[in-house]
């Protein structure tokens, strides 16, 4: 038995020589030369899904950064307003007790600012008494011996640490309503530095600054609240190594022991304000401020296996990166 089929092929209501793909959107030139009256469209899928939309990335520097804000406000401290890059030479230099002469303030370290080349005003009886102390001493000092320049002290410049807006807030607090009372401040922003730029330093970074102001601290007490910040976020092994800083006294350098380099590297530095710098502001006698800093790009760098920091910061960011990198968790040790 033999079964033939047969079929029959005509020309259909859509029959067209060539293939016309539809078209999947309307466009201007459409609805200007009317094509879109005779051109074909998709039929829409009322149940199909869209294209998934991508959510925004936290960089690994945020990442970072939320932690230490969390840890520090885990120590009890309030975070400083630092929202502002642009100061005067007086809040940035002048009022920590750095000389006018200091090779720190020269055109080859600092940003300085052309327009406005100058600030508008700063607290005028601060000012006086900021002035006495450089020229003539104070507080047990004999002070730098030099005529103070006003024109120097109102350079306006891209601030070059957060510890200008620490001696704001400490001037506020000595200055405060009902007078001082103890404190403790964080901050963590960025500053600027006229740099040469490599793998481990840009003239743009972040800095970690933490200050606690209250009567009758000691050495002791910088060290105890800087071990117990560095052990919050994994570092336990820790060395102090006497230093020198214009605005504190006694200073040091803090290094912490790194597990993949095996060796020691320094992380931070730290001190006691001098009162050459708390005795304008009128703070009272007794009371001592201790206070530490460090970048917040090199922990980051140490945490994601980062060796060069402009693969971290700047225009030669991995975009993939910053979407593939894990939360940042620090494992507090006891």
């Amino acid at each position: 038995l033999i079964t033939r089929k047969s079929f029959c092929v005509t020309r259909g209501a859509s029959y067209a020589p060539t293939r016309v793909k539809k078209a999947a959107d309307l466009t201007k030139e459409m609805l200007d030369s009317g094509a879109w009256k005779t051109t074909p469209f998709k039929e829409y899928n009322f149940l199909t899904l869209g294209e998934k939309v991508g959510g925004g990335y936290l960089h690994p520097l945020l990442k970072v950064r939320a932690e230490f804000r969390k840890i520090l406000m885990q120590m009890g401290f309030d975070e400083m307003p630092t929202n502002k890059w642009v100061e005067s030479s007086f809040w940035n230099f002048d009022t920590l007790f750095q000389p006018q002469s200091h090779p720190a303030r020269d055109a080859h370290d600092t940003f300085f600012i052309k327009g406005p080349g100058s600030t508008v005003s700063v607290p005028e009886d601060y000012y006086e008494r900021v002035k006495t102390m450089h020229e003539s001493g104070g507080a047990g000092s004999i002070g730098y011996r030099y005529d103070f320049k006003r024109e120097e002290a109102f350079k306006n410049l891209l601030r070059t640490h957060t510890t200008a807006i620490s001696s704001q807030m400490l001037y506020k607090l000595a200055n405060q309503k009902g007078g001082f009372t103890p404190q403790r401040y964080f901050s963590i922003d960025r500053v600027f530095r006229n740099e040469t730029m490599d793998a481990t330093h840009l003239c743009e970074f972040h800095q970690v600054e933490g200050m606690v102001a209250d009567y009758d601290l000691s050495l002791g007490d910088l060290i105890g609240t800087i071990e117990t910040f560095f052990n919050k976020i994994g570092i336990t092994q820790l060395r102090f190594k006497p230093a020198f800083n214009p605005y504190t006294e006694p200073s040091m350098e803090i290094f912490g022991y790194h597990p993949d380099l095996k060796q020691w590297t320094e992380i931070g530095n730290s001190g006691m304000f001098r009162p050459e710098m708390l005795a304008p502001m009128g703070l009272p006698e007794n009371v001592r401020v201790i206070a530490w800093g460090l970048s917040l790009e090199r922990p980051t760098m140490i945490k994601y296996r980062i060796k060069n920091i402009r693969d971290l910061f700047g225009h030669k960011v991995d975009m993939a990166r910053t979407r593939t990198a894990p939360v940042c968790r620090y494992d507090a040790t006891e």
